[in-house]
């Protein structure tokens, strides 16, 4: 017949008495196990999260709508008539003629009464920088580019 011990006291039939190798208390006396409520850190670190991981997507939204306006200025510039060749860093002007073909010339909108569309500068990378628009024209890009 087994020897039975009282609750209080650690004994293991392989170990013998082993509380002292217990990695939690054995006695009365020892301080509790309490599970932590780790749910409000939890909630908090989602939400600080979420709110980093939302505001980069919102950056990378806003550059990739910049680079995509780019784009479609930079197309519109390309696809226009010139019969010269650019110089980098000079001002030119970008106009429609009334009869759906844009063009692109040296005279500011000031010189001559066509419907301007925006002026712009070619850069070293061959980019075309736009210093200034036409708001009313603005409103019209989409039809002048077939996308």
């Amino acid at each position: 017949m087994k020897k039975k011990y009282p609750d209080n006291v650690v004994y293991d039939e392989e170990k013998g008495f082993n509380s002292n190798i217990l990695p939690y208390g054995t006695n009365v006396g020892a301080p509790s196990i309490k599970m932590e409520d780790i749910s409000t850190w939890k909630s908090i670190s989602v939400n600080k999260v979420n709110k980093q991981l939302s505001s980069k997507f919102n950056e990378l939204k806003e550059e990739y709508q910049k680079l995509v306006e780019e784009y479609k200025w930079n197309d519109l510039v390309y696809k226009s008539k010139f019969n010269f060749e650019p110089v980098i860093g000079d001002t030119y002007h970008l106009y429609d003629d009334g009869k759906g073909d844009i063009f692109l010339s040296l005279i500011t909108p000031s010189e001559w009464n066509r419907t301007h569309i925006g002026s712009f500068t070619l850069n070293s990378e061959r980019k075309w920088i736009k210093i200034w628009k036409n708001m009313q024209c603005y409103k019209l890009m989409p039809m002048f580019i077939n996308y």
